[in-house]
Protein backbone atom coordinates (compact mmCIF):
# COMPACT_ATOMS: atom_id res chain seq x y z
CA UNK A 1 0.00 0.00 0.00
CA UNK A 2 1.40 3.39 -1.03
CA UNK A 3 2.43 5.69 1.89
CA UNK A 4 -0.16 8.59 1.04
CA UNK A 5 -3.01 5.75 0.68
CA UNK A 6 -1.58 4.08 4.10
CA UNK A 7 -1.99 7.40 5.86
CA UNK A 8 -5.20 8.37 4.54
CA UNK A 9 -6.80 5.34 5.04
CA UNK A 10 -8.37 6.17 7.80
CA UNK A 11 -10.72 8.99 5.61
CA UNK A 12 -11.34 9.61 2.09
CA UNK A 13 -8.70 8.60 0.03
CA UNK A 14 -7.63 11.89 -0.78
CA UNK A 15 -5.56 12.46 -3.38
CA UNK A 16 -5.44 9.22 -5.54
CA UNK A 17 -7.30 8.73 -8.40
CA UNK A 18 -11.21 9.12 -9.20
CA UNK A 19 -13.07 6.13 -7.51
CA UNK A 20 -16.88 5.57 -7.02
CA UNK A 21 -18.79 8.64 -6.11
CA UNK A 22 -20.52 7.27 -2.67
CA UNK A 23 -23.81 8.41 -1.16
CA UNK A 24 -23.64 7.00 2.45
CA UNK A 25 -26.71 5.65 3.73
CA UNK A 26 -27.58 3.96 6.97
CA UNK A 27 -29.79 0.91 7.05
CA UNK A 28 -30.99 -1.85 9.13
CA UNK A 29 -27.99 -3.97 11.08
CA UNK A 30 -26.40 -6.27 8.65
CA UNK A 31 -27.34 -9.90 9.31
CA UNK A 32 -23.98 -10.77 8.67
CA UNK A 33 -22.83 -8.87 11.73
CA UNK A 34 -25.90 -9.86 13.95
CA UNK A 35 -24.05 -11.87 16.12
CA UNK A 36 -20.91 -9.99 16.41
CA UNK A 37 -19.75 -7.94 19.24
CA UNK A 38 -20.46 -4.45 19.24
CA UNK A 39 -19.14 -2.19 21.64
CA UNK A 40 -20.39 0.92 22.68
CA UNK A 41 -17.46 3.58 22.19
CA UNK A 42 -17.10 7.28 22.98
CA UNK A 43 -16.93 9.44 19.83
CA UNK A 44 -16.27 12.88 18.47
CA UNK A 45 -16.64 13.93 15.15
CA UNK A 46 -14.97 17.63 14.77
CA UNK A 47 -15.54 19.72 11.58
CA UNK A 48 -13.65 22.42 9.86
CA UNK A 49 -15.56 25.50 11.15
CA UNK A 50 -14.64 23.65 14.80
CA UNK A 51 -18.18 22.46 15.64
CA UNK A 52 -18.24 19.39 17.06
CA UNK A 53 -20.57 16.68 17.77
CA UNK A 54 -19.67 14.13 20.97
CA UNK A 55 -21.74 11.21 20.94
CA UNK A 56 -21.59 7.59 23.20
CA UNK A 57 -22.31 5.30 19.80
CA UNK A 58 -23.02 1.02 19.86
CA UNK A 59 -21.11 0.13 17.11
CA UNK A 60 -23.24 -2.08 15.25
CA UNK A 61 -22.63 -3.50 11.43
CA UNK A 62 -24.37 -1.59 9.37
CA UNK A 63 -24.90 -1.31 5.72
CA UNK A 64 -24.19 1.12 3.11
CA UNK A 65 -24.58 2.32 -0.15
CA UNK A 66 -21.57 3.08 -2.34
CA UNK A 67 -22.79 4.18 -5.62
CA UNK A 68 -25.20 1.68 -6.78
CA UNK A 69 -23.53 -1.09 -4.67
CA UNK A 70 -24.76 -2.39 -1.19
CA UNK A 71 -22.49 -2.80 1.32
CA UNK A 72 -21.76 -4.19 4.83
CA UNK A 73 -19.41 -2.65 7.40
CA UNK A 74 -18.71 -4.73 10.07
CA UNK A 75 -19.76 -4.41 13.88
CA UNK A 76 -17.01 -2.64 16.30
CA UNK A 77 -15.66 -0.98 13.36
CA UNK A 78 -14.82 3.01 13.37
CA UNK A 79 -16.79 3.48 10.11
CA UNK A 80 -20.01 1.37 11.85
CA UNK A 81 -19.51 4.02 14.79
CA UNK A 82 -19.40 6.69 12.58
CA UNK A 83 -22.45 6.29 10.46
CA UNK A 84 -24.55 4.38 13.85
CA UNK A 85 -23.29 8.31 15.06
CA UNK A 86 -25.53 10.26 12.32
CA UNK A 87 -23.11 12.93 12.47
CA UNK A 88 -24.42 14.18 9.12
CA UNK A 89 -24.13 13.14 5.46
CA UNK A 90 -21.52 10.85 5.03
CA UNK A 91 -19.69 10.23 1.33
CA UNK A 92 -17.67 7.15 0.77
CA UNK A 93 -15.48 5.93 -1.67
CA UNK A 94 -14.49 2.27 -2.19
CA UNK A 95 -10.89 1.39 -3.26
CA UNK A 96 -11.32 -2.54 -2.89
CA UNK A 97 -14.78 -4.11 -3.74
CA UNK A 98 -17.37 -4.00 -0.65
CA UNK A 99 -20.02 -6.29 -0.65
CA UNK A 100 -22.78 -8.26 1.39
CA UNK A 101 -19.51 -9.68 3.10
CA UNK A 102 -18.13 -7.46 6.14
CA UNK A 103 -14.68 -8.70 4.84
CA UNK A 104 -14.45 -6.83 2.32
CA UNK A 105 -15.23 -3.32 3.73
CA UNK A 106 -11.51 -2.42 4.42
CA UNK A 107 -11.46 -0.33 0.89
CA UNK A 108 -14.47 1.98 2.04
CA UNK A 109 -12.97 5.67 2.86
CA UNK A 110 -14.28 8.73 4.26
CA UNK A 111 -14.58 11.30 1.75
CA UNK A 112 -16.78 13.70 2.94
CA UNK A 113 -18.69 14.64 6.55
CA UNK A 114 -21.80 17.34 6.08
CA UNK A 115 -20.04 18.63 3.42
CA UNK A 116 -16.81 18.93 4.41
CA UNK A 117 -14.83 17.16 1.93
CA UNK A 118 -11.02 16.08 1.35
CA UNK A 119 -8.78 17.68 -1.19
CA UNK A 120 -5.41 16.85 -2.29
CA UNK A 121 -3.48 15.88 0.75
CA UNK A 122 -6.12 17.15 3.21
CA UNK A 123 -9.11 15.10 4.35
CA UNK A 124 -11.10 12.85 7.19
CA UNK A 125 -8.91 10.85 9.74
CA UNK A 126 -9.66 9.52 12.72
CA UNK A 127 -7.58 8.31 16.11
CA UNK A 128 -8.67 5.59 18.77
CA UNK A 129 -7.28 7.06 21.90
CA UNK A 130 -4.25 9.38 20.97
CA UNK A 131 -2.81 7.72 17.57
CA UNK A 132 -3.67 8.26 14.78
CA UNK A 133 -4.92 4.43 12.96
CA UNK A 134 -3.07 2.77 10.46
CA UNK A 135 -5.98 0.88 8.88
CA UNK A 136 -9.26 1.36 6.96
CA UNK A 137 -12.03 2.82 9.15
CA UNK A 138 -13.94 -0.22 7.80
CA UNK A 139 -11.56 -3.19 8.15
CA UNK A 140 -12.48 -5.93 10.01
CA UNK A 141 -8.83 -6.33 10.95
CA UNK A 142 -9.63 -3.19 13.13
CA UNK A 143 -7.88 0.32 13.77
CA UNK A 144 -4.01 -1.15 13.71
CA UNK A 145 -4.58 -4.25 12.16
CA UNK A 146 -4.63 -6.28 15.84
CA UNK A 147 -8.53 -6.60 16.92
CA UNK A 148 -11.66 -4.38 16.42
CA UNK A 149 -12.68 -1.93 18.89
CA UNK A 150 -12.89 -2.48 22.67
CA UNK A 151 -16.43 -0.96 24.58
CA UNK A 152 -14.94 2.27 26.37
CA UNK A 153 -12.96 3.24 23.48
CA UNK A 154 -12.67 6.78 22.66
CA UNK A 155 -12.28 7.64 18.72
CA UNK A 156 -11.81 11.13 17.30
CA UNK A 157 -12.83 11.98 13.75
CA UNK A 158 -11.61 15.25 12.40
CA UNK A 159 -10.69 16.73 9.10
CA UNK A 160 -6.68 17.09 8.77
CA UNK A 161 -5.21 19.82 7.78
CA UNK A 162 -1.68 18.10 6.43
CA UNK A 163 1.29 20.18 6.96
CA UNK A 164 4.23 17.18 8.00
CA UNK A 165 1.54 15.68 9.94
CA UNK A 166 -2.06 16.47 10.89
CA UNK A 167 -3.25 19.22 13.72
CA UNK A 168 -2.40 17.94 17.45
CA UNK A 169 -5.83 16.75 19.38
CA UNK A 170 -6.65 18.02 22.71
CA UNK A 171 -7.23 16.60 25.55
CA UNK A 172 -8.20 17.68 29.47
CA UNK A 173 -7.72 16.56 32.79
CA UNK A 174 -9.46 18.39 35.02
CA UNK A 175 -9.57 18.23 39.15
CA UNK A 176 -11.95 20.39 41.77
CA UNK A 177 -10.43 22.13 44.21
CA UNK A 178 -11.75 23.96 47.28
CA UNK A 179 -13.73 27.35 46.91
CA UNK A 180 -15.57 26.20 43.65
CA UNK A 181 -12.33 26.24 41.58
CA UNK A 182 -11.63 23.39 38.53
CA UNK A 183 -8.26 23.12 37.55
CA UNK A 184 -8.22 21.52 34.00
CA UNK A 185 -4.63 20.79 32.30
CA UNK A 186 -4.61 20.49 28.33
CA UNK A 187 -2.18 18.28 26.51
CA UNK A 188 -2.47 18.10 22.79
CA UNK A 189 -0.90 14.91 20.64
CA UNK A 190 -0.49 13.86 17.48
CA UNK A 191 -0.25 11.41 14.97
CA UNK A 192 1.85 9.10 16.83
CA UNK A 193 0.04 10.19 20.39
CA UNK A 194 3.19 11.81 21.68
CA UNK A 195 1.78 14.57 24.06
CA UNK A 196 2.85 17.88 24.89
CA UNK A 197 1.47 20.57 27.24
CA UNK A 198 0.14 23.25 25.52
CA UNK A 199 -0.52 27.01 26.04
CA UNK A 200 -3.53 29.23 25.04
CA UNK A 201 -5.64 26.94 24.66
CA UNK A 202 -9.80 28.19 26.00
CA UNK A 203 -10.82 25.74 28.51
CA UNK A 204 -14.69 26.45 28.91
CA UNK A 205 -17.71 25.39 31.23
CA UNK A 206 -20.59 26.43 29.24
CA UNK A 207 -20.49 30.03 30.32
CA UNK A 208 -17.08 30.77 31.84
CA UNK A 209 -13.37 30.04 30.26
CA UNK A 210 -10.29 30.48 30.99
CA UNK A 211 -6.95 30.22 28.97
CA UNK A 212 -3.67 27.78 30.13
CA UNK A 213 -0.64 28.92 31.03
CA UNK A 214 2.79 28.02 30.41
CA UNK A 215 2.37 24.87 32.19
CA UNK A 216 -1.20 24.05 30.58
CA UNK A 217 -3.29 24.60 33.32
CA UNK A 218 -6.31 26.72 33.56
CA UNK A 219 -8.48 27.42 36.80
CA UNK A 220 -12.10 28.22 36.68
CA UNK A 221 -14.31 29.57 39.28
CA UNK A 222 -17.43 27.29 38.68
CA UNK A 223 -20.61 27.42 40.59
CA UNK A 224 -21.13 23.81 42.79
CA UNK A 225 -22.65 21.08 40.56
CA UNK A 226 -22.18 19.48 37.85
CA UNK A 227 -20.38 20.82 34.29
CA UNK A 228 -19.04 20.04 31.30
CA UNK A 229 -15.67 21.33 30.11
CA UNK A 230 -13.94 21.07 26.82
CA UNK A 231 -10.66 22.54 25.33
CA UNK A 232 -10.01 24.37 21.92
CA UNK A 233 -7.11 26.16 20.41
CA UNK A 234 -7.02 27.79 16.62
CA UNK A 235 -5.39 25.37 14.74
CA UNK A 236 -5.92 22.32 17.07
CA UNK A 237 -8.73 19.98 17.28
CA UNK A 238 -10.70 20.64 20.24
CA UNK A 239 -11.24 18.14 23.16
CA UNK A 240 -13.81 15.68 24.29
CA UNK A 241 -16.24 17.32 26.21
CA UNK A 242 -15.67 15.89 30.18
CA UNK A 243 -18.47 15.89 33.09
CA UNK A 244 -16.44 17.46 35.89
CA UNK A 245 -18.57 17.77 39.50
CA UNK A 246 -17.63 20.78 41.82
CA UNK A 247 -17.76 20.78 45.37
CA UNK A 248 -18.54 23.65 47.62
Amino acid sequence: MPGALRRRCAAGAVGLPAALAAALIPGAGARAEAGAAAPTVDQLVVFRNGDAVDRRVRARGVRVRVGRRRCVVGAATPLAALVRSRPGPIGLRDYASCSSRAADGGGLYVRSIRGDRGRGQNGWVYKVGHRQATAGAGDPSGPFGRGRLRGGQRLTWFYCLYRRGCQRTLELRAGSEEGGLLSVRVRGYDDAGRGVTVQGATVTAGGPSAATDASGTARLRLTPGRHTVHASKAGLVRSFGERVTVGR
